[in-house]
């Protein structure tokens, strides 16, 4: 197990540029070191220490901090930035043949060896794409409001964990840090993308989902939904831009894996992600009010050993391969 990463550090070569809920980015430094932080617009060309590539990566790191309820916790969960980057570098070989990523290299600074990535700098598209299979989480709220998810009708009897007859494709809009995603309809992304591509982004999003909820099944993990995000390198209002996979891929932070041994309709089901996180949060033992003003407690050694435990036996499950921190 290697020491928790939660903040960014220095890096040579690189500059730190920009922070979310999990990942680090960083942009090529022609002097070599950190230059302090920026926000988007320091998304500039600069010319990078790769040779023969210019102007074109980011650096990814995956730390280990965690969120939960629109904040990020104060106590990391060691090895899961490595364990994500893992299960997405496996997870963009079983696709390839349906979509191009945007990884270019696995040489960066010995300080984030295993967890990060160099990546072609993509522009992004403004939606998260989601697919589902399982009726469950902000999916299931909304069908008992209206009986669709996204605009998409859905038959009548559905409960918690219930499977669909068909998967579908319920787009988001990404939110700010803090704030929430908002479910919207294929008409809304239509709207901001083009028919075309929000066609595109639809059929590569179920195409993924199909091809994934097929290999985990065979490992005895349900895949219930995943979170997917696409980039370009084109002009994303072009005619018709390259679709490129970016960001992380098919992981416990962007998808539900259930047990199928543990599948039960009805009911909430168990699951390999951060649910367990979730659960001590909102339980007396924590002491926290999530409608409250105060940010969440740290988390006991109980509840980060035992999550650490579920990101860990999601990787080994569903690769078949043992995880080497």
């Amino acid at each position: 197990m290697r020491p928790a990463t939660n903040l960014p550090i220095s890096l040579p070569g690189w500059r730190h540029a920009y922070s979310g809920k999990v990942r680090d980015l960083y942009v090529p430094d022609r002097a070599g070191g950190m230059a302090g932080e920026g926000s988007g617009a320091d998304l500039a060309p600069v010319e990078t220490e790769h040779p023969g590539r210019l102007d074109d990566v980011v650096l990814v790191v995956a730390s280990d901090r965690i969120s939960a309820y629109d904040h990020i916790l104060p106590t990391p969960i060691p090895d899961k930035g490595a364990i994500l980057t893992a299960l997405t570098l496996w997870w963009f070989e079983q696709l390839a043949d349906i979509v191009p990523n945007h990884l270019v290299s696995l040489d960066v600074p010995a300080e984030v060896a295993g967890r990060a990535m160099v990546c072609r700098r993509l522009e992004m598209f403004p939606v998260e794409c989601v697919a589902r299979g399982y009726l469950t989480g902000s999916g299931l709220v909304e069908y008992r409001r209206s009986g669709e998810v996204c605009g998409v009708p859905l038959r009548p009897g559905l409960v918690d964990g219930s499977r669909l007859d068909t998967p579908i494709f319920t787009p988001a809009t990404k939110a700010e840090l803090g704030e929430h995603d908002e479910n919207v309809s294929i008409d809304v992304v239509a709207a901001q993308v083009g028919a075309h591509v929000a066609a595109r982004l639809r059929d590569l999003t179920l195409a993924i989902y199909s091809r994934a909820e097929s290999i985990a099944g065979a490992r005895g993990v349900i895949l219930a939904d995943t979170k997917l995000e696409f980039g370009t390198t084109d002009d994303p209002a072009g005619p018709d831009p390259v679709i490129i996979l970016g960001d992380e891929v098919l992981t416990p932070d962007s998808s539900r894996f259930w047990p199928a041994t543990g599948w039960r309709p009805g009911r909430s089901q168990p699951s390999f992600d951060k649910q367990y996180v979730r659960d001590w949060l909102t339980s007396p033992e924590s002491g926290w009010d999530r409608r409250g003003d105060e940010p969440p407690p740290p988390l006991p050694v109980h509840v980060v050993e035992r999550t650490r435990a579920r990101y860990l036996e999601a990787y080994e499950r569903i690769t078949g391969t043992p995880f080497h921190a």
